[in-house]
């Protein structure tokens, strides 16, 4: 056979493939997003899933807002980082709630706040999706006033903001 009608062949092979994963992945529950957000000024970096709910109008879009809240009181800064991250360094008063482990410790939260608690959730900035998916399973669980601050735990530190 000649190599031409080998790689003509592997070609539409190829193209077949493609097609067939993209149809697939079209109609799957399960599917990945095939466009994403990848521009950090318009928001959080993320590929969302299928069946995102849209948190936006939840978002902290700048640090001095953020500092209005926590200089407001009566708010409950959420980390969302690992609890490694959270003995690094935080912000002041924050409870840690790692995202990985929230069916653990989340008793501990519902125990402590009623549900009508604004919440601010964070994580490391607008490359973390963490804050987001802690914010939608708060939600999930009850607290009504789940906000989240997107440019996170480093801006909080840069801006010169109170931290532990």
């Amino acid at each position: 056979m000649p190599f031409g009608n080998i790689f003509k062949e592997l070609l539409t092979l190829l193209g077949v493939s493609i097609a067939t994963a993209l149809v697939i992945n079209f109609f799957s529950p399960a599917g990945i997003a095939v466009f994403g957000n990848w521009d950090t000024t318009a928001g959080v970096v993320s590929a969302k899933p299928k069946g995102y709910q849209d948190t936006v109008s939840a978002e902290i879009n700048d640090v001095e807002s953020a500092k209005a809240i926590f200089d407001q009181g009566g708010a409950v800064f959420i980390d969302a980082r690992s609890e490694a991250s959270f003995l690094q360094g935080h912000v002041a008063d924050a409870v840690s709630l790692p995202v990985g482990q929230f069916f653990e410790k989340i008793q501990m939260l519902l125990n402590r706040y009623e549900p009508s608690t604004t919440m601010v959730t964070y994580c490391s900035g607008r490359t973390c999706d963490d804050s987001h998916k802690l914010a939608r399973l708060l939600t999930d669980v009850g607290y009504l006033n789940v906000r989240i601050f997107i440019d996170g735990y480093p801006a909080w530190v840069e801006s010169g903001y109170p931290s532990e």
